[in-house]
């Protein structure tokens, strides 16, 4: 057989005519990602691109290269394939729709994450780089979001079904809308919220709180809740009204640097100038201390101690945490060893007891005074009561009573 009628033969036959045709376009569609993949990452290297994000493009962007051209080599061997195929022309319009939206949201990782590879966040004074942050990542949410709305109801138009019902879906969005809005009313706050905290400035990632009475950094921002990463490792996570309706503490608002206190509870032999002179040395042998703020005071003497107050400042919170205990650990030490009467102390005075004075003694008292005395708890006193309550008691010799027996057995007659 002649390559000719071979020919022939392939353009005669619809399936093979159309599995040439996909073959070709496959091939043509590796070529096509393969050079654009090539220059995208000789420009990204030269420009220094995030490698990550150019990877990320390129399964998608391989993808829908495929997946248009095996549509139109079907397209292109089988004319008549939308009125005898229709599922198949639908199938292949979906895809593409799918692996478009998908490139999309990978293109739009891409620039915004040049974007924040311009602004870092690791920098001494980063103010506007975590502004510029937090508003690319609330903005790379919203744009990956309304991507794949869009790509849903393009897909969904595609159903005969759904585009008549579209007519009174949008005749009822009035109310649909309204419902919608009073079920999510709180989801709706939130996310309203998060676009507020994004491009109002009152927060940002990387930012130092204290909420809840609990000190972090802002760590994640999203569109309806806020992630607080606690100085212990804790995550708090925190719906975005709390930051729009609640009061709650920024300490890098304006800027990062801030400024400390470290107090001392002294004895009054303290000499302020000597330690204040040690303050100095100390905060010059560290990097901890930008060289802002150096203060020492004594707030208070009252009692039995000196209040003494040091300030200092550092760069950001973390740096002034290390700081002061750095300080704090160093002006210890130099108490012991070069001011030991500078430590606070409690005084005790020690008095001698004295003696107890002695009760004056007490005179008899002629007269009444003996029936005044009667419960006054004296000896004397108790007698009396005795002889009051029960009476002198009398004894009668064996003489006595012999005497009497034999005066009551006289006669009568005897005595006259």
């Amino acid at each position: 057989m002649s390559p000719e009628t071979l020919l022939a033969d392939l353009v005669d036959n619809p399936f093979a005519r159309t599995a040439l045709a996909l073959a070709i376009a496959i091939v043509l569609a590796v070529i096509v990602t393969g050079v654009v993949g090539a220059a995208v990452r000789w420009v990204g290297d030269r420009r220094g691109m995030p490698a990550g994000s150019i990877k990320r493009m390129r399964i998608p962007f391989r993808i829908l290269a495929l997946i248009i051209g095996s549509w139109a080599a079907v397209e292109a061997s089988l004319p008549t394939v939308d009125a005898e195929m229709p599922i198949v022309a639908r199938l292949f319009l979906i895809a593409t729709i799918a692996s478009a939206a998908w490139l999309i949201c990978a293109v739009l990782l891409f620039l915004l994450d040049l974007a924040l590879a311009r602004y870092r966040v690791d920098g001494p004074d980063n103010r506007v780089a975590r502004r510029i942050r937090t508003q690319v990542l609330i903005l790379r949410r919203l744009a990956i979001v309304a991507t794949v709305v869009l790509a849903a109801g393009a897909i969904l138009l595609t159903f005969p079904g759904a585009q008549a019902a579209g007519a009174s879906v949008l005749a009822s969005a009035g109310v649909v809308s309204i419902v919608a809005g009073l079920a999510a009313q709180s989801t709706l706050a939130n996310v309203f919220a998060g676009m507020q905290l994004a491009f109002s400035d009152a927060i940002r990632v990387d930012d130092v709180v204290i909420a809840e009475e609990q000190w972090g950094r802002i760590e994640e921002i999203t569109l309806t809740y806020v992630v607080l990463h606690i100085w212990d490792d804790r995550r708090m996570v925190l719906p975005s009204t709390y930051f729009t309706s609640k009061p709650f503490e920024n300490w890098t608002r304006r800027n990062s640097e801030l400024l400390g206190s470290v107090e001392f509870d002294l004895d009054w032999r303290v000499t302020p100038a000597e330690m204040r002179d040690e303050m100095h040395r100390v905060l010059d042998r560290t990097e901890l201390w930008d060289k802002r703020v150096a203060v020492l005071q004594v707030t208070d003497a009252v009692g039995g101690y000196v209040r003494v107050r040091i300030l200092v400042t550092a760069v950001d919170a973390p740096t002034l945490f290390d700081l002061r205990c750095y300080l704090r650990e160093e002006l210890v030490a130099w108490l012991h060893d070069s001011s030991p009467q500078s430590i606070p102390r409690q005084r005790v005075q020690l008095v001698e007891a004295e003696a107890p004075a002695r009760r004056p003694a007490r005179t008899a008292v002629s007269g009444s005074s003996g029936d005044r005395s009667l419960f006054s708890g004296e000896d004397a006193a108790d007698a009396a009561r005795g002889t009051q309550f029960t009476g002198p008691i009398s004894t009668v010799d064996a003489a006595q009573l012999q005497r009497e027996t034999g005066r009551q057995r006289m006669p009568r007659g005897d005595n006259s």
